[in-house]
């Protein structure tokens, strides 16, 4: 608890047009989401491609530097699961615009944007927005490793009771 800078929310909402593993029409997807030693994983939503999970999973944020791991599987009952694409995730642009202090902003108020690149797996720009007192980021993530898939994710922060502001350390 010592090391623990907050918490980040994860919302998984909702994969698009993710590759088919059951028959040449359908997969039972689910995500698992890793972070260092954490791993937690969203419902299975059965016969969809593009599933609606809209699944919130919390992180215990350490160290800012390690990577988020998204995996996409199917899921099957008589034998393993199919992989059906992973991505990764940064969260150090997302965390500097929490840093950045904006308290008394309009909702709806733009604090950056990210666009997408070779070294991160976003399939469109992602928006950093000022929203009911808080920074959150809606991100379309590119499936690597598969023929086709995003999933949409969104990240919110969370700061601990008793603990300094992530605003205040910036």
């Amino acid at each position: 608890m010592e090391n623990l800078l907050g918490l980040l929310r994860i919302r998984v909402q909702r994969g698009i047009n993710l590759a088919a593993r059951d028959s040449l029409t359908s997969s039972d997807p689910y995500v698992v989401v890793t972070f260092g030693e954490q791993k937690l994983k969203s419902r299975v939503v059965n016969n969809d491609l593009n599933p609606e999970w809209n699944d919130a999973l919390t992180l215990s944020v350490k160290d800012l530097d390690d990577p988020i791991t998204l995996r996409v599987y199917d899921k099957d009952i008589l034998t393993s699961d199919d992989k059906m694409g992973d991505a990764e995730i940064d969260i150090k642009p997302y965390v500097e615009c929490v840093r950045s202090g904006l308290e008394n902003q309009p909702n709806g108020s733009v604090v950056k944007k990210i666009q997408p690149s070779k070294t991160n797996c976003l399939a469109e720009e992602s928006i950093c927005v000022w929203e009911g007192g808080k920074v959150v980021q809606e991100m379309r993530l590119r499936l690597r490793n598969v023929e086709c898939g995003e999933v949409v994710i969104q990240l919110e922060w969370i700061d601990l009771p008793g603990r300094e502001d992530m605003a205040a350390t910036a």
